[in-house]
Formats: C-alpha cells, structure tokens, sequence
C-alpha cells in the first residue's frame, strides 16, 4: 500500500507501444484528455513520493491544463520546497525574482514583467500596502509556505480567467478538508538562523482536519495556522552621485557676484553647482541627462563664454547597517459540505498578517568639499585611465551625518468567501462565489541625526569588485558621542485600507461529442475601495546639543559592518532607533513638537466597480482541441482628493470598458507529444497610488538647490497587451518531459515617470523649488523570447543512484520600450528606445534532485544576467539608468522520512554567500568599474525542522 503522501504513477504498457506513456490518478477535464477513444491498457503501480513526487505532480498540472501553466506542489503538507511562494517559483522557466535583502526574495518577474494578478484558491486577492503594488496585488512573500498545497503560475489567459496581469496570474492554493480521507493532524517546526544575524528564530504551522459521513454526502473541517519569525541585518555599502567640479590645475574663472567687478574664480577641485552667480550660464550643465556628461578626459563646460575642462567625482558615500524583526502569524479555516452528488458547499477564511521593526544605523559623508586641500590640490586626486572620471581623493573637513531610522509597520488582511457548486443533470453544472476582502496596513518612521566635520577623509571610489573605501583621518571619532551634534528630527506616518466584495457565477454546459464539446460563461462583479492617508509635510526640528548630553539608552553602536568584504569603518555611534520608538513622546518633547507625532488626512479615496461578463466554448476536432473566448469587462472609477499641502479638496471620474478575445489550440502530434498555441489580451490598472494628485516632497537634503518630490494622475488609461504563445511539450516518461516556448508581448499605454521642475510655496521645507515625477502613459514596448525546460529521472541508475534526477530551465528575452524625452518644464519633445525595467536577457536554473528510501534532496542554482532596475533622480551627473549586476543562489533542501509519520529536514540558501551589487549605465555610457553603486551583502541563512503527522 501507499503511504499517506504518496501518489500512484499508471504505467501505459500496451502491446505494440513504442514506449511506455504516464497517467497519473487524477481527474481529468473533458478538454485535458488526449482522446476520447477508450483503449485498454495494462496497469503497473509504481509508488514515488517527497521530491519526485512533487515534481511529477507539477507535470502533471502542466500537462491537463488548457493554458501554458507552471506548477510548484508542496511535497507533504506544511512543506513547499521552499521558505516562501517567491523564492518557490525562482525555479520556473521564464520567472526571474529579486530584492534578496531582508533574509528573503520579495520582487517576481514573469517572462520579464512585474504586473501579476495574484489570487487565492482562484479568488482576486490583495494586500494593502504603499507603492508599487498599492493594493492591486497580494503580498506573495507573506504567505507563509507552511500553509500552501500548491503554486499555479499562469502565463497565458482564458476569457474565464481575470483580465489583468500583463505578466500572468498566480494562483495559490490551500488545502480543504475534502483533500484529506478522514482525520489529519500535521506540525512542522523548523529553526531558522540568518548568519548576519545570529539569532535562532522560530517558524510552524498546525494543521488538524477531519471528514464525516453525514446522512447521504460529507461533512468536512480544517484549521491551519502558521507563525514565523526572522530576524536579519542588512549591510550596504554605496558610491554617490556623479556632479561635475572644477579641475586642481585650470578652474574657470567668474564674476564677482557682489558687482565690484573683482572675478571670483574657482577654487580648485570646486564642485560646479548651476544657478551659480559666478556665471551667465545657467544652467551650466544638464542635470539628468540619459548618458550624463561626457567622461573623455579634456571635456568642457561654458562658463561666461569661455570653454573650461571639468572632471567628474562623486558627491558622497554611504553605508547601511540595517536590523530587521519580522514576524507573520497566517492562517486558514474551512469548512466543507457535500449533502449529495450533486451539490458542495465551502466556506474559506484566510488571515494573513505581517508584523516589521527595522533601525537603520546610517553613517553618510560627503566627498565634494573643495577646502583644506593645501598647496598641491592635483596630488590629492587621481582618475581612472583615459578619462575624467575621480577614483581616489583626500578631502579635507568633510560634512558627514549618522542618522538612526526606525521604522514600524504592520498589516492585517482578512478574507472571507462562500462558495457552492452544482451539478443539474448531466450537461450542466453551476457555481457561484461571493468573497469579502479587507486589509490594512501602518507605517511609522522616526530618526534623528548626528552631524560632525571631521579633519579629512582618504577615500576610493572603486576600491575593487564595484565596493568603495574610505577611512577618516582618525576612525575612533566616529565611536565617541562627543564628537556629535544632535541634528534634525524626521517623522512620518503612513496608512492604506483596501476592501472589497465580489460575486462570481460560472457555469458549464456538455454539448455533446460533436465539434462544440462544451458551452461555458460567466459574469463578475467587484466592488473594490482603496483610501490612503498621509500626515502634512512639517519642517525638521533641530536640537543643537552634543551628542554625549543625551542618556546612555539613546546612543547605540553596531560592529564588524560589513563582514570583511570592504576597506572601510566597522563602527559608529548612531541615535539608537529602538530607544526612538520606544520613547517616541520623550524625544518629540525634547525637540519642542508635538508628542502624538504627525496626524495623519485621508489623502486619497479611490471606489472602483468593475463588471464582467465571458462566453468560452471548446471544440474537438480529431487530434485537435481548441478553446475560443470572448471576455468584456467595464470599470467605474471615483476618485477624491485632498491636497494635504493647501487643504483643498478635488474628484475625478473615469469609465473604461474592453472586449478582450483568446484563443487556445492544443495538437496531441503524438501521444507523448503537444503542441499548443495561445492568443489573449490582457490589461495593467494603475496602481491606486499612481492615481493620487498629492504631492510627496522631499526638500532639499543635499544644497542642489531643489527638493524632489512624486504625484500621480488620475488620468492614467490601463495598460494593454496581446500575447502570443507557441509551445512543445515531450512528456517522453511518467516523470520526465522537455518542453519549450516562444513567446512575444506587445505593449501598449505602459505608465512611466515624467520629471519636470515645478515651484510648490507654503510647503513647511526648506525650498519651494521640486524636480517632481509624476505616471503617464506614455511608453509602448515589446518583449518576446524563449523558455525551454526539462524534468528529468533516468530509470536505468544503479544501485544508491536510482532516484537521482535533474531538472531546469531557460529562459532568453529581448525587450525594449520606448522612453519620452522631456523639456525642463515636463513637456514631451520626442521618445527613445530601452530596455524594460526588471528584464534580464538571459537566465537560467538548475537542480539536482534524489529521491530514495525516504532520503529527498534537491541542490539548486539560480542566475539571472544584468538587468535594469530603476532610473536614477534627474538631478545628476551620472547616466540615468540603475542596472543590477547579475544575480546568482545556490540553495540545498534535505529531508528525511524516519517513519510515515515522522521526517526531518535541513535547508540552507544562498551558500555561496552572493552580493547584490548595481552600477550607472545608459547605453554605452557607465559600467560596473568606474560607475559602481551599491553593494549589499545577502546573509546565507539555515534551517532544521521536524514534521510530524498523527
């Protein structure tokens, strides 16, 4: 027999039979079957349980399924091969993920785009939280793995599917009582330690479940509930930004400003700021140029007229020690009723919560002083080869800050659904689905600063493999609170609230066997809501007093920053953050402000309803199935306003409808062998938070002379796509099977940033002048490439080997969009082509995997190539792109059955100690040598766990 857990491979060994063929025990749709001609067949039952069995499963789900679906199966209950959803999927083909700070991956890209629609047990859900997903999207990375029976990630669309997702849909799937056969009770418990941290942290899950016989049908419950904790330290080291000074042998000569007609010219090494009354230019070099200014050693700016060389360093460094405690309690309650047949009945409730503490210990220096240089000013500086660009400088008394940030957020979401299924005679079968979502989610920030100007700083911009180095004239000062002045105080608040209620009807009618197979249709409607509240902009107090007057609980220092990797300080003295929210009324009294903190104004309010209606019908032709639907949906937007800045109030309206077709053709070329093409058009709403016309403003925190800021448009359209899908599929064994894709997207109405200089008075900050970005949809773009992937299991190993396997993916993609260019005023004066945000060319995944005698394994490597991550302000020097180095994990899961009821496990990630590192780049401008970013070290982290099942 067949323990609990197992599954049962059907080997196909007709007479005559090329080879054998794989069905595995599951129900199977009309659509999915091969042929609907009986054939008789011999069965051999071969039992495959824990990794294999996982991935045979996710076969198999790919294998039945209409559309072109990937699947993650959890190999036991509580046991996703993974610690959360996100880094689960990194191992489909066409699925890229990163941001891996924070003892996690978070960040999912499929096919090289981030708009997924994210549901629950085929339900919408979301979780509300700031920018990007702003409530359109559930937060993946706080589900607990715990929890989750399977992951579908959908890369092609049906008209009975959502409309939204350009990149796709992923489905996460909860286990229901009816999955289980009678009583099931399970706990798993694993340890978990991240390095850079050290502490032993806890993560579990409990699930109990039973069924009944109840008169003629069932009755069923299950409770699952999980809570995990991790504590991790983030450490990052960065180069600033490029701005253009004077050089130490020929600085530009200027007028007096005071109209004495004395020139004023230059200092050597002088940072060149526009807006300089020294000049008639103005300005006197373009701030935030895509390629930023020319590098070639002897370039020049105009300064009254005259051509003078400049050179080109960064503004500052900085570094990052960042201590993070997150806790997610999650979990899920159902209850199921079949009173006959014909009939079934589920209630679902599902919590998902996220609890995160964080102190930052910020240590920032400036390096574009031009004083205290002596009598040789060129013998303090030196340039990378054949260009103009600084790599190594003494400065003398550099302004620098410590700042110690704290951060507390949490989220609450709930949902609650009932859901009914019919069956009315033999052709027609109903069910409907009404959900209630709500979700909440609070932010806090507080932080005081330090300032000091120490004697000077010995710095290098690239001290080797993209990470800087600098060292102060005596790094002890750092340590000692007497050496600090107390600084400004900065405060913040944040809250989003998203609701929703949804009803869902879908039906689906036999037609019989002739080519219409099979009638199905449906209609939705969701109510959804979103509001977002921010606290007035205020003015940063400042204290004034030395840093050693404040009490002994105030202060912190960290150590053995940055592990080594970096010729740089190991520690400093920094307000301590936990003391800040801890004591948060004490510390505003001693600024003189309010104790309470900011009060917080509903910034935004958004109500949307949307309706939708498809028709879908599947036809059968020989060898040739298809399925062909039509999906119209219309959307009813309002939307208020209040301008947190002035106080008053403003609303916008819109309504957009579409009608959306797909098409899907599948061709059994053999009985192992599919083929499949897919048509669909699919939608990208604005985030809710893109349509806000607030301002957030930032003042000006580095004498550039303006702040920054952002706002939204509450004219955004939805963004467009058609798709198109080519694939093969070898299904050459019951566990084995190549398959590939050719894919392309065309992109239509994509929302980018536009960045103009706007004059805001009366703000409270320290300039009324802001660069300011604001969404619109002003890109269209391109992507297409190919996925190949493969599960493989030799049957012919020997011995100990027999159960060993592999499996992979890879995934090549060209993409492209286009970018408008903008006058200084924000008006469009024309466009040009580049890469799309979070698109690696190329990448790849492998695993081994060995399954045997209870022992399971998998060792996996992940790599993604170079990819562009975001645009820089447009307030510098340096080319406009932020691009990631290319990213890599290798990561090991053992586990071990003792018994059927008792197994062991041990995971660890990221063994080859990775580091997320980014440069500048703009086409052929910039590079990883001489325009390094950041640098962040990825802790490796371990886990040991037990599961137990009654």
């Amino acid at each position: 027999m067949a323990a609990v857990g197992d599954i049962v491979v059907a080997k196909k060994i007709g007479i005559g039979s090329a080879s054998a063929v794989a069905a595995l025990s599951l129900s199977v749709s009309a659509f999915a079957q091969q042929s609907s001609t009986p054939q008789s067949t011999e069965l051999e039952e071969v039992i495959v349980s824990g990794v294999r069995e996982s991935l045979v499963q996710g076969l198999a789900n790919k294998r039945e399924a209409v559309q072109v679906v990937e699947s993650i199966v959890a190999e036991d209950i509580g046991k996703l091969p993974d610690n959360n959803v996100v880094e689960a999927l990194q191992r489909i083909a066409g699925i890229q993920i990163s941001n891996r700070g924070g003892g996690e991956a978070e960040a999912i890209v499929i096919r090289g785009l981030n708009d997924t629609t994210t549901t629950w047990n085929g339900r919408n859900v979301f979780t509300a939280s700031p920018p990007p997903a702003s409530g359109r999207q559930l937060a993946l990375q706080d589900i607990p793995a715990n929890l989750i029976s399977k992951v579908d990630v959908y890369k092609t669309r049906a008209a009975d599917q959502l409309e939204t997702g350009l990149a796709g849909q992923i489905d996460v799937s909860t286990r229901r009582p009816f999955d289980f056969d009678g009583f099931e009770m399970s706990l798993n418990a694993r340890a978990t330690t991240q390095e850079q941290r050290e502490d032993i942290d806890p993560n579990a899950s409990l699930l109990i479940a039973n069924n009944w016989d109840v008169g003629g049908g069932k009755f069923g419950v299950m409770a699952n509930a999980s809570y995990s904790r991790v504590r991790y330290r983030d450490q990052s080291v960065t180069a600033g930004a490029l701005v253009p000074f004077a050089t130490a042998n020929n600085p530009p000569a200027g007028l007096n400003c005071n109209g004495s007609g004395t020139a004023a010219n230059w200092t050597p090494l002088e940072r060149i700021f526009n807006g300089d009354c020294r000049v008639s230019e103005d300005p006197i070099w373009q701030a935030g140029t895509d390629a930023g200014l020319s590098t070639a050693p002897g370039s020049t700016l105009s300064f009254n007229g005259v051509n003078y060389p400049y050179v080109l360093g960064r503004d500052a460094l900085f570094a990052s020690d960042l201590e993070g405690d997150r806790k997610r309690p999650a979990a899920t309650l159902a209850v199921q009723w079949a009173p006959n047949d014909t009939s079934e009945y589920t209630f679902e409730a599902f919590y998902q919560g996220y609890r995160e503490e964080t102190f930052n210990s910020l240590h920032f220096t400036f390096a574009d002083w031009w004083g205290s240089l002596g009598a040789n000013p060129a013998s303090t500086v030196t340039y990378y080869p054949g260009t103009n660009l600084i790599k190594t400088r003494t400065v003398g008394a550099p302004f620098g800050f410590n700042s110690g940030d704290a951060t507390k957020s949490d989220t609450d979401t709930f949902v609650y659904a009932l859901n009914g299924k019919w069956q009315i005679g033999d052709k027609l079968a109903l069910s409907a689905d009404l959900s209630i979502q709500d979700s909440e989610y609070n932010t806090r920030f507080i932080a005081v600063r330090t300032e000091r100007v120490p004697g000077s700083i010995t710095l290098d911009f690239n001290a080797g493999n993209g990470i800087p180095s600098w060292h102060f004239n005596n790094d002890a000062e750092m340590l000692s609170p007497s050496t600090w002045t107390v600084g400004a105080l900065f405060q913040n608040r944040g809250r989003q609230k998203g609701g929703a209620e949804t009803l869902q009807v879908d039906g689906d009618y036999q037609l019989g066997d002739g080519l219409f197979r099979q009638l199905s249709f449906g209609v939705r409607y969701d109510d959804r809501s979103a509001e977002s509240f921010s606290p007035r902009p205020t003015p940063e107090p400042f204290l004034g007093r030395n840093m050693s007057t404040l009490p002994s609980g105030m202060i912190s220092t960290n150590s053995g920053f940055f592990d080594g990797e970096g010729n740089i300080p190991t520690a400093w003295a920094v307000i301590n953050g936990y003391y800040l929210l801890d004591h948060a009324a004490e510390v505003r009294a001693l600024y003189g402000v309010p104790t309470g903190g900011p009060s917080l104004l509903r910034a935004f309010e958004v109500q949307e309803a949307t309706a939708s209606a498809y028709v879908q019908t599947d036809i059968e032709i020989g060898k040739l199935q298809g399925q062909f639907g039509l999906r119209y949906v219309t959307v009813d937007t309002d939307m208020d306003f209040l301008n947190i800045i002035g106080g008053d109030r403003s609303s916008a309206s819109k309504s957009v409808s579409d009608l959306l077709p797909s098409l899907t053709l599948r061709y059994a070329l053999t009985d192992q062998v599919t083929l499949r093409f897919n048509y669909g058009e699919t939608l990208r709403r604005p985030a809710f938070n893109d349509l806000n016309s607030n301002f957030a403003l930032t003042g000006d925190l580095t004498g550039v002379g303006y702040g920054t800021g952002t706002s939204g448009n509450p004219d955004l359209e939805p963004a467009t796509a058609k798709n198109y899908d080519l694939t093969a599929e070898w299904y050459f064994a019951s566990d084995s099977a190549i398959y590939g894709t050719l894919f392309r997207r065309d992109l239509e109405g994509l929302v980018v940033p536009l960045t103009r200089r706007v004059t805001i008075p009366n703000t409270g900050l320290n300039t009324s002048s802001f660069v300011v970005t604001q969404p619109v949809n002003a890109s269209d773009g391109k992507l297409e490439g190919i996925e190949l992937g493969f599960v493989y299991f030799p049957e012919y190993l020997p011995g100990i080997l027999k159960g060993l396997g592999v499996t992979g993916s890879f995934t090549k993609l060209d993409s492209d969009q286009t970018i408008p260019l903008t006058s200084a005023d924000g008006q469009i004066i024309g466009t040009e082509d580049v890469a799309i945000f979070g698109v690696s060319d190329t990448s790849y995944n492998i695993t081994l995997a060995y399954d045997r005698a209870g022992l399971g394994a998998r060792l996996s490597y992940v790599w993604r190539d170079d990819f562009l991550d975001r645009n820089e302000a447009r307030i510098f020097a340096n080319p406009i792109g932020i691009w990631r180095q290319s990213e890599a994990s290798l990561d090991l899961q053992l586990s071990y059955d003792i018994n059927d009821k008792l197994a062991v496990s041990f995971d660890a990630v990221n063994l080859t100690e990775e580091m997320e590192q980014s440069y500048y780049a703009f086409g052929s401008a910039g590079g990883p040598s001489t325009h390094n970013f950041g640098n962040l070290l990825i802790s490796r982290s371990f886990a040991l766990g037990v599961r137990w099942r009654l």
